[in-house]
């Protein structure tokens, strides 16, 4: 949970500025998208193992043991 309190003399505009930085910071925003729908099982494998093939393609190109 997120929580901001706001600075003497700080303005909204700079308070809401700095709640959606601690928003990202913290991934509430990327497991929102990530849960908006649901995902087969299924598709959640074939997504890692897809990131996996790319990750260790992308090493082995790089010289990354």
């Amino acid at each position: 949970m997120v929580k901001l309190t706001v600075r003497e003399r700080e303005s909204i505009q700079e308070a809401v500025r700095r709640f959606r930085k601690l928003v990202e910071r913290s991934g509430i925003k990327k497991e929102m998208r990530r849960r908006e729908f649901f995902e087969k099982p299924s598709e959640t494998n074939r997504r890692a193992r897809l990131r996996a093939e790319r990750r260790t393609k992308r090493n082995r190109l790089l010289g990354i043991v």
